[in-house]
């Protein structure tokens, strides 16, 4: 049985991400080896966000949310409150698609549990989901 161990995410600026998922997801930097290439470990729960500096960036070049592109999902169990904490800091989901601090909110749908988008300064889509754990039964 495997588990997931971290998520990475290429930045072509790390000064500019790494505040970004401090500040805003409220991730915390942990010990990193010394890897021929900058970034930074980020605890997250008992898992970890690794932010790898790729100079030339990620792929995307588009910077609207398309939440059907790849994305990874923290989870939340207090939902509104993390609402609100993004609407503190600027973030809407009345900003036009391309305005960095616009959010997609979906407090209902088809998932089942609230959802929200936004992306980080690479353009990278972040999903933050009130979803329970759930148990997990493979497919036949």
């Amino acid at each position: 049985m495997l588990s997931l161990h971290h998520v990475s995410i290429i930045t072509s600026d790390l000064r500019r991400s790494l505040p970004f998922y401090r500040e805003v997801f409220g991730l915390v930097e942990i010990p990193r080896p010394h890897f021929p290439i900058p970034g930074a470990w980020l605890a997250c729960g008992s898992l970890q966000v690794h932010l790898v500096v790729y100079p030339e960036g990620s792929f995307r070049r588009n910077p609207t949310i398309d939440r059907n592109d790849w994305h990874f999902a923290f989870q939340t169990a207090d939902f509104e409150a993390f609402v609100e904490q993004l609407t503190a800091r600027g973030f809407r989901d009345d900003l036009p698609q391309d305005d960095p601090q616009c959010m997609s909110v979906f407090r209902t749908g088809l998932a089942g549990f609230p959802q929200l988008y936004l992306r980080d300064p690479d353009l990278n889509v972040v999903e933050v989901n009130a979803a329970h754990q759930p148990t997990i039964q493979p497919l036949a």
